[in-house]
């Protein structure tokens, strides 16, 4: 397997955990104020993840280019790469779902030379994405193996950044409406304004978690979020909205809840608060799932796949 020195902007923290377990020579640009996309390596990344000062970007040899967003594509790649730089495979990491309209908004990208890779066929779907080839590889998260679920605190928990400033799309109204009914907490950016309990430090969500009967997951419209995931993979079941790629994941009585129907899924939170010999055996088989579909070796290999795809041309 060839091996390939790739630079790639610091956009979303945990996502960049995982693809700094793909072992090739990874560039992290920064900057002194490490501002937007230039924020560096994170702690326990391992020594082929390295960072390089943004001015020095241009001397660098590299492969392949991985922008993440329309700033990175269309300013940061001209500010900090070499003209000869700029001929390089590019591949545009898409994290989110359209927003402007559910179907009929065109992809910011519209490029044959670039690879477009999509983190759930969702958004494959949605997304018009013209002449730009796409690729599906879905996610994977890197956390402690050892964490696994207890589920003996009688609540369930959210974990959404800023759901309040999000509103409907973070549904942060149903969440509301659970709380009445349900004992919830939430965790992530700002939510103690919301009574949650802020901001927790990664390496300290997941063992919080694992202390909760269940994750709740209100948004609507998502990409696909990865605290679910990082529920799954620590052996929690997962009630949440039958909307995106949620349904594809969770399976009615079998890893967890999902519904368009919010009474449905409170009535379900209730039952598991009441058994939680039930919850376990859900969470387990949530374990089951994250581990034949978010595992690391399948993320390892579809990335190493697109990276073969775009070095070799297209």
């Amino acid at each position: 397997m060839r091996r390939y020195k790739i630079l790639c902007w610091h956009i979303h923290g945990s996502y960049l955990d995982a693809l700094a377990q793909i072992d090739q020579d990874w560039y992290l640009p920064v900057t002194p104020d490490r501002g937007e996309g230039y924020g560096g390596r994170r702690p326990g990344m391992p020594p082929y993840v390295r960072e390089v000062p943004a001015e020095e970007v241009r001397n660098l040899d590299l492969d392949i280019i991985i922008c993440q967003t329309p700033k990175n594509f269309y300013e940061d790649i001209p500010a900090i790469l070499s003209p000869e730089q700029q001929k390089l495979p590019k591949i545009y990491l898409e994290h989110n779902c359209p927003r402007q309209h559910p179907t009929d908004t065109k992809h910011p990208i519209d490029d044959p030379n670039v690879l477009l890779v999509h983190v759930t066929h969702f958004n494959n779907l949605m997304w018009d994405s013209g002449r730009t080839p796409t690729m599906v590889i879905e996610h994977s998260v890197a956390i402690d193996p050892s964490i696994e679920y207890v589920g003996d605190r009688d609540k369930g928990i959210t974990v959404i950044n800023e759901m309040k400033r999000r509103g409907r799309i973070s549904g942060y109204d149903i969440f509301c409406k659970a709380r009445e009914s349900v004992p919830l907490d939430t965790c992530g950016i700002k939510s103690e304004e919301i009574g949650g309990l802020g901001d927790i430090k990664y390496r300290d969500l997941h063992r919080l978690m694992a202390r909760y009967r269940f994750l709740f997951s209100p948004m609507r419209y998502t990409s696909l979020p990865l605290a679910v995931i990082e529920a799954m993979t620590i052996g929690m079941p997962v009630i949440a909205l039958a909307t995106t790629e949620l349904p594809t994941m969770i399976q009615n009585d079998y890893n967890g809840y999902v519904s368009c129907d919010v009474e449905f899924l409170i009535d379900r939170m209730l039952f598991l608060l009441n058994n939680p010999k039930e919850a376990k055996r859900l969470g387990q088989n949530a374990k089951c799932t994250a581990q034949e579909r978010f595992n690391l070796d399948r993320f390892r290999r579809d990335w190493n796949k697109a990276f073969d795809l775009v070095a070799g041309g297209l």
